[in-house]
């Protein structure tokens, strides 16, 4: 078949590499049939925001995109099905018994009747199990995630993962963070790992709904410096710094509020972190907003973002915050390091250090001139390197590389 080479940049480690691309000339007589496969559809965030973000960009005239989730709520599978993509919701709660096995049939023949070119999978369930029924049902190419630093794994996902890692023609990571981490302790091909970090719709942020309603709903009086954090309640998330950090902040800046937007998934840890907020006197201080759809509302009337992660993978939080224009203080783990060039588009610090968290805040609230100055360097950072369509551009790179590989 004829070919001809092309030059494709893709991201190995810390550096970019060129590599010779050998791209078929021969059109398809179809678009190209990619099948995401992801343990759930329930969160607006993380993994499951970021693949919503591919399905609506990667471009549909070269792609015909379906989407396998084993549960979803209402709202997310609207999403998903209003951009156009087939979703199909297969339940299952143990993968290896009698029912296990009927959906694995089933979605084999699903993959086979629809004639299905590439299989990407998301989180340990769909990366284990969801690439076995992939690999037998015959897909010429199989795509594995790998979103964070392991911290959802338990020994039967990491068992899992010597069996079938094998069988993946490439794993995306998320972050070089997370690259090295999964070379490191799965024993991964570095020639097979491959990152493409989030990205974000611009488009959505540049124009927020409801920002005066939000502000009047949360009765906060003209002038009122607002730090704002999206984040699931957890203790990864390190909310409990964050409310240390408040603490500290609210002495030399006693008005300011901390709009804390995210859903409780530990209520013992959220009980902690509410009780904490009585001891230290901080119910004026510190509004715990909960589930939050207005995220972008929430950033617009925002002076400064604050994430004290444990640990991250690549946080979409932190790069809707920087396109939003705001400065960010965040710690350097993870992903993290390579979304923020400390002291330029935000700051970078320690885990679990919230004196340090607090001068920073403190330093932005007191000089809005330097705030604004490193909020639009965060928003040039976002339009330059993290975009939904570079993002998705870069995804169909690595997938048209592995099937002239194939060929």
């Amino acid at each position: 078949m004829p070919v001809a080479e092309t030059f494709l940049t893709v991201a190995r480690g810390g550096a970019s590499q060129t590599a010779v691309r050998r791209e078929s000339v021969v059109s398809h007589n179809r678009p190209v049939h990619v099948m995401y496969v992801v343990d759930r559809l329930y969160l607006q965030g993380g993994g499951e925001e970021a693949l919503l973000r591919i399905v609506k960009t990667l471009p549909r005239d070269r792609y015909r995109i379906s989407l396998v989730t084993f549960k979803a709520n209402p709202t997310m599978a609207r999403m998903v099905e209003e951009s156009g993509v087939a979703l199909h919701i297969l339940p299952i709660k143990r993968v290896y018994d009698w029912k296990g096995l009927q959906t694995a049939w089933q979605l084999r023949q699903l993959m086979r009747s629809t004639e299905v070119d590439i299989v990407h999978t998301f989180f340990e369930t769909s990366n284990t199990w969801g690439a076995l029924v992939a690999k037998l049902s015959g897909v010429t190419v199989l795509v594995s995630s790998r979103r964070d630093m392991g911290i959802l794994r338990q020994a039967k996902h990491h068992a899992a993962y010597k069996v079938v890692n094998h069988l993946s023609d490439a794993f995306v990571a998320v972050s070089n963070g997370v690259r090295d981490f999964c070379i490191e302790t799965e024993g991964l091909d570095p020639n097979r790992v491959f990152t493409v970090h989030n990205g974000v719709d611009l488009d959505k942020i540049n124009c927020p709904q409801g920002v005066a309603e939000l502000k009047a709903k949360l009765a906060l009086p003209e002038g009122t410096p607002v730090v704002a954090t999206v984040a699931n309640m957890r203790r990864v998330k390190g909310i409990d710094t964050l409310l240390q950090t408040a603490a500290i902040v609210r002495r030399e800046v006693p008005n300011v509020r901390f709009l804390l937007a995210g859903t409780s998934l530990d209520s013992q840890y959220f009980e902690e972190l509410k009780a904490f907020v009585r001891d230290s006197g901080l119910q004026d201080n510190v509004i715990f907003l909960g589930n939050f759809s207005e995220v972008f509302a929430l950033l617009k009337l925002s002076h400064v973002f604050c994430l004290l992660s444990r640990s991250e993978g690549f946080s979409n939080a932190i790069l809707e915050a920087m396109a939003s224009g705001l400065p960010c203080v965040a710690t350097r783990v993870g992903g993290n390091p390579e979304a923020i060039t400390d002291g330029y588009d935000g700051f970078l610090l320690a885990p679990e250090d919230p004196s340090a968290a607090a001068q920073r805040l403190v330093q932005l609230l007191k000089n809005p001139d330097e705030a604004r100055r490193i909020g639009s360097a965060a928003r040039r950072t976002v339009e330059e390197k993290f975009t939904s369509e570079i993002m998705a551009g870069q995804l169909a790179e690595l997938y048209e590389n592995m099937l002239d590989a194939k060929q």
